[in-house]
């Protein structure tokens, strides 16, 4: 599309010519063969992307929040205590969430910018039995990067039967995450950021122990759509190339996420991390030579998938990012209610990071560096 803006927010991203075809599928029934068989076999390349020999994957017609309630409704029960790492926007609205279903959620909350430490996270589990440690891997309204692996140790080794739950809604197919290996025991993200597949999907996987958890409760599951109850015998259904019936999926971007699926584990997981870490670098490299700060306070801090960015000393956000777009380029606003007006985000996620030859980035960054030129000349 000639007047297509090229889209470099945190989500949803730029998708594939492939995926958009995918997704303009013609009507196909849901319980037939040709569906389940894209479906089952979409189920199974997502353990690749998780990096998972066994956990089960779960694809739900919803936004990414909806692997919140799915978490709350399904693994939590009335009166239980989980402890939420706190490095932005979405910490908030997680223990909300948990909250909802009447489960006291205590945040370990660190300053804009930062993470709680290991130390800090060791402190608190030493104080009181938590059900589970919840981890926004990225938190998209900061730009912070949360070390799964590391705090993953710290559980296990502390409070070995918390279970260890990552809100990777802005990191799943684009930031490591060894699910099997870092002893996650669910993850949830969403279809329109790093996995590249238009919104309305929420996907996520479960460990053993988390789907032995859910089975062992004591009540029954806190929502009725979002029951796993409903769900794991679809999916397990699915997966066996069986159809079984609950609520009708999107049939269509099951389609698109197939088509996605199939290109992102065309190579290792791996090399698709080590692309979005160079690309983060790319960025983050332009961003350091035109003198701006960033949100997280340390480079380890920093997200592979996105950027986030202070603006120059006397600009606010209608000095940059209509001129962005009048360049044909879309970044996002800040989303921290704190430091809302202060700083703008950046996505690179994708075929934006993991394929050169469209030089999304080259773009992005020239569009970057003439608007804050003409911009400072003004003032």
């Amino acid at each position: 599309m000639s007047d297509h803006s090229l889209l470099m927010i945190p989500g949803p991203i730029e998708f594939s010519d492939e995926v958009l075809q995918a997704n303009a599928h013609p009507s196909m029934s849901h319980v037939g063969a040709p569906f389940i068989n894209v479906f089952g076999e979409s189920l199974e390349l997502l353990r690749k992307v998780f990096v998972s020999e066994d956990a089960q994957p779960l694809v739900i017609a919803g936004s990414g929040t909806l692997g919140w309630d799915i978490v709350a409704a399904n693994i939590t029960e009335r009166g239980d205590n989980v402890l939420v790492l706190h490095t932005g926007y979405f910490g908030d609205s997680f223990a909300e969430c948990f909250e909802t279903y009447g489960v006291t959620a205590t945040q370990l909350k660190a300053a804009i910018g930062e993470r709680p430490t290991s130390d800090q996270v060791e402190a608190a589990l030493k104080e009181r039995k938590y059900k589970l440690v919840s981890i926004t891997h990225v938190d998209t309204s900061t730009g912070v990067l949360s070390d799964v692996k590391l705090i993953s140790e710290v559980v296990r080794r502390v409070s070995p039967d918390t279970l260890i739950v990552v809100d990777g809604v802005c990191s799943v197919g684009g930031e490591e995450l060894l699910f099997d290996e870092w002893g996650v025991d669910i993850a949830i993200t969403a279809s329109q950021k790093a996995i590249g597949v238009p919104p309305g999907l929420s996907i996520s996987a479960f460990s053993k122990r988390a789907i032995s958890t859910f089975n062992s409760r004591t009540t029954p599951p806190s929502s009725y759509f979002a029951s796993l109850k409903k769900w794991l015998p679809i999916m397990q259904a699915y997966e066996s190339r069986k159809p079984m019936y609950f609520a009708t999926p999107p049939v269509q971007l099951i389609y698109a996420l197939h088509a996605s699926l199939k290109k992102i584990t065309e190579r290792p997981m791996s090399e698709r991390f080590q692309l979005h870490k160079d690309a983060s670098n790319k960025v983050k490299s332009a961003v350091r030579e035109l003198g701006l700060k960033q949100v997280p306070t340390q480079d380890q801090f920093a997200a592979n998938t996105m950027t986030a960015v202070y603006l120059p000393e006397g600009l606010t956000l209608p000095d940059v990012l209509p001129k962005l777009s009048q360049k044909g380029i879309i970044f996002a606003g800040g989303l921290h209610r704190e430091i809302a007006t202060k700083y703008f985000r950046i996505g690179h996620m994708g075929i934006t990071a993991t394929d050169s030859g469209r030089n999304d980035l080259d773009k992005a960054i020239q569009g970057l560096k003439e608007v804050l030129s003409e911009a400072t000349q003004k003032h």
